[in-house]
């Protein structure tokens, strides 16, 4: 599978992925709205969902995936004409590791359920003004902490096939959660009191879904992983130290980003009721164009550098991280201005149903305008960091992970007296921004990027193709009442899409006019596999 197609795969089911997510939030907006059982439900769910961006998602699939190729590799070339002996031996590995990553998480999520109401005091002491929401998070954090397990085994499997160049399995496991999450908002919320319990029953189940339809795919390919009971003898294994080994610093470098985000959310909980929820709406729409353009690109970017690493082509990596960087400009600032200039009309159209009123709008815009600021710079990272992965160097994203959660937490003492909630995601866009330059800055350094000829003019281009968009969006959005529109909701569908559709010809037609010939990033893309 080429570098464009895989790229596409992933980008394309990572758009379905994002739509049922966005239809689930606004399921959860609709029915539940934003009140302190929302808070409450967002708060218990951010802890199990921390530990799964740590353990599943960041510093696990960073260690596992290279690791799993360069075996796979090696067992290939040592089984010559037996196939069979090289699967068995690749088999090995991932049983063992999949032993290991078992026992440890069903430990950890043990701990999480007996130690709940001292995480959740940890994480939003504010709520204990409240008994009644501090005991929902508490109950809601105890059901769902086992999650990380599933979670786990889900990235593991997810790292398998992604070896295999299996993307699109994967890629589609997200959509099973969303629609857990939906079917449980709508048909067990009556069961429960409160009703916001069955989100939290739609997240077990959701774990459950997920990891069912990996085990076809892996049956397939004969990788389905061995659970054992010994655990000492996976943790002997040569290969699972060595994950261990890179996972360490790995985990430092993913847990930064996420104690920032849980200790916004500690600041959050402090401020107006309602306040986690609207960040949490406005992540979730800043998100959606995060993961489209940046998980799809580095999800590919990464095997591939590793290969151009292992064939020690120097110039086939640089070019692929100039590949991935140009694409990234090319198609994320314009998503910026977007979602800056039309935060109200995005806000409105997602969320502005059932309990969730005006009011709420706007302080979700305010945080959808915060997150905007520093979009490029999320997007960035997601190309930038893969360059570090593929030769192995997890320690100079760790330092500088550490130096942005500085520069976050003191923002956050300048942004929030001022801008309250939205003050938050201001403080992650300018902390995101400045580590997508010191990534960018460190490849540079060590020569691992040589940027290609033709980045002033390519830069110019795109800024004045933004700027032409800008104009245009400013110039028609604040023309209609998009509260007042809730009444007439197909209106405002069509409205807000023909906006998105205009903003995107307005720009396109700007970049052909300075001469900006997109193609040449597909043809790239096809080269580059």
């Amino acid at each position: 599978m080429s570098l464009l197609r895989a790229a596409a795969t992933v980008s394309g089911l990572t758009l379905l992925s994002r739509i049922t997510g966005l239809a689930r939030e606004n399921l959860t907006a609709a029915i539940f709205g934003a009140s302190a059982f929302t808070d409450a439900f967002f708060v218990a769910f951010r802890l199990p969902n921390l530990l799964r961006r740590l353990f599943a998602e960041g510093a696990f699939s960073q260690a596992f995936v290279p690791i799993l190729a360069e075996s796979r590799a090696h067992a290939e070339a040592r089984g010559g004409a037996d196939p069979q002996a090289a699967l068995a031996e690749t088999r090995t590995l991932v049983d063992r590791i999949a032993t290991a990553l078992f026992w440890t998480l069903v430990a950890v999520s043990l701990v999480g359920v007996l130690a709940s109401p001292a995480l959740v005091w940890l994480i939003a002491s504010g709520l204990r003004e409240q008994p009644e929401v501090f005991a929902a998070a508490v109950t809601m954090t105890r059901w769902m902490f086992p999650y990380i397990l599933s979670a786990s085994l889900i990235a593991l499997s997810a790292g398998i096939l992604n070896t295999w160049k299996r993307f699109a399995v994967p890629a589609f496991t997200p959509v099973m959660l969303n629609l857990c999450f939906i079917g449980a908002a709508l048909g067990l919320s009556r069961f429960f009191d409160p009703p916001i319990y069955a989100l939290a029953a739609g997240v077990v189940l959701g774990g459950i879904a997920q990891l069912a339809i990996q085990v076809p795919a892996l049956h397939r390919i004969g990788m389905l992983p061995r659970i054992r009971l010994n655990l000492r003898e996976a943790l002997a294994d040569p290969h699972t130290r060595r994950v261990l080994k890179l996972m360490a610093p790995a985990v430092l470098a993913v847990s930064v980003a996420q104690i920032s985000l849980v200790i916004n959310t500690h600041i959050a909980s402090r401020l107006a009721p309602g306040s986690v929820s609207w960040i949490s709406y406005g992540d979730r729409l800043m998100e959606f164009p995060t993961a489209l353009l940046g998980v799809a690109l580095g999800t590919v970017l990464l095997p591939t550098l590793a290969r151009a690493r292992g064939r020690g082509d120097d110039r086939a990596y640089s070019e692929l991280l100039d590949w991935g960087l140009r694409v990234c400009v090319l198609l994320a600032l314009p998503c910026m201005v977007g979602l800056a200039l039309m935060s109200e009309p995005l806000t409105a159209l997602l969320f502005h149903y059932g309990r969730f009123d005006a009011h709420d709008v706007e302080m979700t815009r305010r945080a959808v305008s915060g997150y905007a600021v520093g979009l490029i710079g999320l997007i960035a990272i997601k190309v930038l960091a893969p360059g570090f992965y593929a030769q192995q160097d997890v320690r100079t994203p760790v330092k500088i992970a550490i130096a942005v959660l500085v520069v976050t937490q003191l923002l956050n003492l300048l942004t929030v007296p001022w801008f309250a909630h939205a003050g938050l995601a201001v403080s992650i866009s300018v902390g995101a921004l400045a580590n997508a330059g010191l990534l960018l800055a460190g490849l540079r350094r060590r020569g691992v990027w040589h940027p290609t000829p033709g980045w002033p003019k390519f830069l110019g281009q795109t800024i004045a193709s933004s700027a032409l968009l800008a104009a245009a969006l400013a110039a028609t959005v604040p023309r209609f009442d998009w509260i007042a529109m809730r009444a007439a909701p197909f209106e405002r569908i069509g409205l807000t899409l023909g906006l998105v559709a205009g903003g995107a010809i307005v720009y396109l037609v700007a970049l052909l006019a300075l001469g900006v010939r997109p193609m040449q990033f597909v043809k790239h893309g096809r080269r580059s596999d």
